[in-house]
């Protein structure tokens, strides 16, 4: 009996922090109860303080299941972007996949979250693009035959068999950051130089030409869990992504 109300408690709050944002997005945007004050800057400062609450909140309750967490900036504006996303039915999974380009390809940078059960799935490796830089990501681009890595977000697509065996379509949802994905043929697939062998032998991971390459034998669970309609979210603390995103919060401007 113990369990079954660990459980339920367990399962009441996820759905709490799942929905929470979205709660005070429109309370913050359509409330007669918001602050009555024509302080933009302190509407601003209270709605990014309860989001960051939020966010918190749901950072703290993810069961690890042995992996480590993500740094928490980046998955703060991951979620941010997700509920935004979700709510408009760009992206209709609880699924949340996320890639923290600021950290070392020796790293399993990658995150696959289920936020319907605050669980993270699979914490992987991911290339980043050959232009992009060697064994940390600094250099990220939208344009064709640049080989380097988009930031921002995407919506996943349909699976297809490609050079690479199983493949992932991705649709670039941020104007000027992302949005030329499918031109370029950005996909997630395996490959053999995303792996640890390759970094045991080279000193870091191999880079692709701008896709977000992934270990082959993580490829099919991966791509079967976050396909059709899920959000993926590639980070990094680029000055100039925040000044053109209008998905995540920075100091000059918040979610709502």
């Amino acid at each position: 009996m113990a369990t079954l109300i660990i459980n339920h408690t367990t399962e009441r709050n996820s759905m709490i922090y799942r929905f929470m944002p979205l709660v005070v997005f429109f309370l913050l945007s359509f409330s007669t109860n918001a602050p009555k004050t024509n302080n933009v800057k302190e509407i601003v400062k209270t709605s990014t303080t309860n989001n960051a609450m939020v966010v918190e909140n749901v950072y703290n309750s993810l069961h690890t299941q042995n992996f480590a967490l993500p740094r928490l900036e980046s998955f703060k504006k991951a979620l941010e972007g997700f509920y935004l996303l979700k709510a408009k039915g760009v992206v209709t999974k609880d699924i949340l996949t996320l890639v923290d380009f600021s950290l070392s390809s020796n790293k399993k940078r990658m995150w696959v979250i289920d936020l319907a059960t605050n669980t993270i799935l699979y914490q992987s490796l991911v290339s980043h693009g050959r232009n992009s830089g060697d064994e940390f990501a600094e250099k990220f681009s939208n344009v064709p035959e640049s080989y380097q890595s988009s930031l921002g977000f995407y919506a996943t697509g349909n699976t297809y068999t490609g050079k690479h065996g199983m493949s992932l379509q991705l649709e670039g949802l941020e104007k000027g950051i992302n949005d030329r994905a499918k031109s370029r043929a950005i996909v997630i697939h395996g490959a053999d130089y995303a792996d640890e062998s390759f970094i045991k032998a080279h000193g870091r991971l191999g880079r692709s030409q701008g896709c977000p390459a992934i270990p082959m034998s993580m490829r099919d669970d991966i791509i079967k869990a976050i396909k059709g309609k899920s959000c993926l979210f590639i980070y990094h603390p680029s000055k100039s992504y925040e000044a053109s995103t209008k998905l995540v919060s920075n100091e000059s401007h918040s979610m709502v």
